[in-house]
């Protein structure tokens, strides 16, 4: 793929029609099928592989009929790429002449991604002949086939072109194959997004990893190399770039997972987190009931839970890549003109937790916009509610579901008090980090409002902490959901990894999470065991739950980036045991995919032999798991910057459970930055920036 441009087919290179098979542009498909035959006999597949993510290789062989000779005199080479473009290769290593036609079968229904990969399949359209090949027209699309050299014949009724060859002992022979598409756009319609220009450079710096451990130095770049096929830039802002979310079944902009992408690649540079912010704004709600939501559809949520809306991800999100982006060195001006949105963002979420009727402010505080005054705590008044008392709860004393807590910032009050939403146990840990991170850019920029949101935080993390927790024989836990007042859910999720995810603080610190100490030696503790960790990786639910599928969305599959968050947030809290045993699973699981990790795969217990089972319905690449590779290893050289403060500090595990790791080419206030952590953990910059103040371990 190379967005927004992808080609599928089966490890023979043949486009079939079938299934996904295909060229595509923009979510249409502008051929269905491309089957390659040299005397009327498809070439024997011998290897199927990409390249890199834009390019695959096609090898097949054929042999001359007549031919004594056990070996095959014909060999095929196909080199595809995802723009559309494709050259055959016919080579003869024979001791004859072949004389022999090439014919290749082409058509297409000009049908849309989200309708094929529903099961949807459409009748060709005729094809036209056009000069060098064919064409099919649409009421919205056009499609063409153009061929140089131009074939001998061409047959529209049956879509083939052929060529009639004489390829001499030890030559060969070429054609090129161009499908292009056409939109017939509408008058005043949206331009659709494109890919990544010729002038326009990656995002990112390219890094330079050496390791002990060979799986790295076949996972991070194979990483970067998917990362950068699913690059994406708004037609009139063509520097922006963002990533989609991966290919083949969500190749478009889902905010939440472009934030995510952006967010774990920032050791790289802050190029990428710009343009996704800067994209992300533009589409951030302005009025309504979602005002200052940045827009994201709905997510699967498990057999526990309704679906949820991606926007209140992506909405918190914001803010703190906003403000890690900062730290790690995104220029003053660029964070001051990206501001605004931040604020609006907070508003949103301070509307979704403030359901007390008393907002007066003593101090005249504003967060989030002109009209969200309060103080003490985005309550209006103490944690908990204008006089202590819980918040959320109607005239009547009947309460509107989870009290105190952030529940779906794309719903109103009225909505919320209708048809009330479990609070999510990641969602708090998404609130209470963008709240401590909303209030360093508004205390760094001049704005009111830090002192409310820490306040704020506070008081959330005293309300988790009574309220989410779960006593049980094992040492307790948190809960997947609040229901209600009183009312927790006591599912065992993989989502509980993002209360170990803190987010980068002043000095290079953490911020303080929602557990304490104690409860997230238990959680740590409870992550390594049997029926989370599946030895490749933790599964989304435990494999106690009599609802557990190891094929399952939420349900058991294996998230990556979820694990690779655990593997992270565990060795920053000082749990770098039970780290390792995730980082194994994980990095074993890359050899088995080729260091291209998928989005998720079956969360079946491992046995010695098997290899992880991929998921049929994942995105291979997908930008969550893509960006997730590359913080996995990033994260573990601990590298944590406060560029405003003109400080960096390097904490590697001090396990150093990869070896001897040297990074270089990573990124911080914008210079290169290179660092070697040792087989004892012990950390050594050589290459930074003259005006940052170093600090190691």
């Amino acid at each position: 793929m190379s967005a927004p441009a992808m080609a599928i087919s089966g490890l023979d290179g043949q486009l079939r029609g079938q299934a996904l098979h295909g060229f595509y542009r923009s979510g249409v498909r502008a051929l269905a099928r491309m089957e390659l035959r040299l005397g009327g006999m498809e070439p024997l597949s011998l290897q199927g592989t990409l390249t890199s993510a834009a390019e695959a290789r096609f090898v097949g062989a054929v042999r001359v009929p007549g031919d004594p000779d056990p070996d095959p005199a014909l060999t095929v080479e196909r080199l595809r790429h995802a723009n559309g473009v494709e050259t055959v290769t016919v080579r003869n290593t024979g001791l004859r002449p072949a004389r022999i036609p090439l014919e290749i079968t082409l058509g297409t229904d000009l049908g849309q991604l989200a309708e094929i990969s529903a099961g949807q399949r459409l009748a060709d359209l005729p094809g036209q002949v056009q000069s060098a090949g064919l064409r099919w027209a649409g009421p919205q699309h056009s499609a063409t086939v153009a061929a140089r050299p131009s074939p001998h014949a061409v047959l529209a009724g049956a879509g083939v072109l052929r060529w009639d060859l004489e390829v001499q002992p030890g030559a060969r022979w070429s054609v090129e194959l161009t499908t292009a598409l056409e939109t017939n756009a509408a008058q005043g319609a949206p331009r659709p997004p494109t890919g990544r220009g010729a002038g326009v450079p990656l995002p990112w710096s390219e890094p330079e990893v050496r390791c002990d451990d060979a799986r790295v130095g076949l996972l991070v770049p194979r990483s970067l190399d998917a990362l950068g096929g699913l690059l994406l830039a708004d037609a009139d802002r063509p520097t922006d770039l963002h990533a989609v979310s991966g290919a083949p079944w969500r190749f478009g902009l889902t905010a939440a997972d472009a934030l995510w992408a952006a967010r774990l690649t920032l050791p790289l540079g802050t190029r990428l987190a710009a343009g996704t912010l800067r994209a992300l704004a533009r589409r951030q709600s302005a009025t309504g009931p979602q005002a200052g939501v940045i827009p994201g559809p709905l997510r699967h949520g498990g057999p526990e839970l309704p679906p949820s809306c991606t926007a209140t991800e992506a909405t918190l999100l914001f803010v703190t890549l906003l403000a890690e982006a900062w730290r790690w060195g995104l220029p003053r001006q660029e964070v001051a003109e990206l501001l605004p949105a931040a604020e609006r963002a907070l508003a949103a979420l301070r509307s979704n937790v403030t359901d007390s009727p008393s907002r007066s402010a003593a101090d005249g505080a504003s967060v989030g916009g002109p009209s969200a005054a309060f103080t003490g705590s985005p309550y209006g008044g103490p944690p908990g509610g204008p006089s202590g008392g819980p918040v959320g709860v109607e005239a009547d004393g009947a309460p509107a579901g989870p009290v105190g807590f952030v529940t779906d910032l794309g719903r109103s009050a009225e909505e919320r008090a209708a048809r009330p939403v479990p609070a999510r146990c990641e969602v708090q840990a998404q609130a209470h980090r963008a709240a401590l991170h909303g209030a360093e850019l508004l205390e760094a920029f001049g704005r009111p409002g830090a002192a409310a949101w820490r306040s704020w935080a506070a008081g959330l993390r005293e309300r988790f902490r009574e309220q989410f927790w779960i006593d049980d024989l094992s040492g307790g836990r948190p809960a997947a959901a609040l229901l209600g007042p009183g009312r927790p859910l006591p599912a065992v999720a993989s989502s509980f990894v993002h209360l170990l995810d803190l987010g980068l603080a002043a000095e290079g610190d953490r911020h303080e999470g929602l557990l304490d100490r104690e409860q997230t030696r238990v959680l740590a503790q409870r992550l390594v065991t049997p029926e989370f960790d599946c030895g490749w990786g933790l599964r989304t639910l435990s494999a106690k739950s009599p609802r557990f599928n190891p094929l399952g969305h939420r349900s058991g599959a294996v998230r990556v980036h979820e694990t690779a968050l655990a593997v992270v947030g565990l060795t920053e809290a000082g749990f770098e045991r039970e780290a390792g045993l995730l980082l194994e699973g994980l990095l074993d699981a890359s050899t088995h995919f080729d260091g291209r990790l998928p989005e998720m795969y079956a969360g079946e217990q491992r046995v010695t032999g098997c290899p992880p089972v991929p998921h049929p319905a994942a995105c291979r690449p997908a930008a969550l798991s893509s960006a997730a590779a590359v913080h996995l290893v990033t994260g573990l050289a601990g590298v944590r910057p406060d560029v405003p403060a003109g400080r960096v500090a390097v904490r590697p595990a001090s396990t150093a459970p990869l070896g001897e790791l040297e990074l270089g080419g990573l990124r911080v206030a914008g210079e290169p930055f290179s660092v070697r952590i040792s087989r004892i953990g012990v950390a050594v910059v050589e290459e930074a920036s003259p005006t940052l103040q170093l600090g190691t371990r």
